[in-house]
């Protein structure tokens, strides 16, 4: 009798698993401006970019985030939530720890950092008391309780039983969808305008969870050297609206 082989469990592409009505429930719930992550008090150094004469229109917002997306922070954040949800999946603990450990060095200055483990532990506080599951019941946790927030959402969404694809998607419009709204109101711009720079957005942010997927954990890091630039001066802006 021939012997079955039965290989770890990997994410499913979008097409093998559909996202139940449940799970797009909790995506809008989680990913929602109003979670209470505190995710609008955030800049991601974008405030100070304005400031600097970096971003001043539309299109210069769109050029700042398409490359946040593609080579930036956004990037590092969507191939961690592709390894977090994966280790979740395959019930990896090892590897859990890893992406969480590696998640919160990667963070390239102390605003970054508070910005992540903030909203980190704000989102498992709240999940954890509307919509317990195991998997955050294991979420290692650094000092104080740190997690950072990609680690922390794409925990829950595994262990919800949520697909990684829509998953990813949806976290990634959250992020880019947070700053876009900081830039409407720094630069400022008109709401239609916001609405053009998401739309413009939309295959680069394919084009980089596609990417994610297929990044070793060892490998990711960020080459938007400037955007790294823009968290650190942020720090001693002289007037500020954000937090970071």
């Amino acid at each position: 009798m021939g012997m079955t082989i039965r290989m770890a469990a990997e994410p499913q592409p979008a097409s093998a698993a559909p996202l139940p009505a449940a799970g797009l429930y909790r995506l809008m719930a989680w990913l929602s401006p109003s979670f209470p992550v505190g995710s609008f008090a955030y800049s991601s150094g974008l405030e100070w970019a304005v400031e600097a004469g970096d971003v001043r229109d539309a299109a210069s917002l769109r050029g700042w985030l398409a490359v946040m997306v593609a080579e930036g922070g956004l990037f590092c954040d969507a191939a961690l939530f592709v390894h977090a949800h994966g280790a979740v999946v395959r019930d990896d603990a090892a590897h859990v720890a890893e992406t969480a450990e590696l998640a919160l060095a990667l963070a390239p200055s102390r605003e970054r950092f508070l910005e992540t483990v903030t909203q980190g532990k704000a989102f498992v506080m709240a999940v954890r008391s509307a919509w317990p599951c195991a998997a955050l019941d294991r979420l290692p946790l650094g000092p104080d309780g740190a997690i950072a927030y990609p680690v922390a959402v794409a925990v829950a969404a595994a262990g919800h039983g949520i697909p990684l694809a829509p998953a990813l998607h949806a976290f990634m419009h959250a992020l880019v969808a947070n700053l876009i709204s900081a830039g409407v109101r720094l630069v400022p711009l008109g709401q239609t305008d916001g609405q053009r720079v998401l739309a413009a957005l939309e295959d680069p942010i394919a084009a980089a969870a596609a990417r994610a997927q297929a990044t070793p954990l060892d490998a990711i890091g960020s080459a938007a050297f400037r955007a790294d630039l823009a968290a650190m001066r942020h720090e001693t802006q002289y007037t500020r609206l954000f937090r970071s």
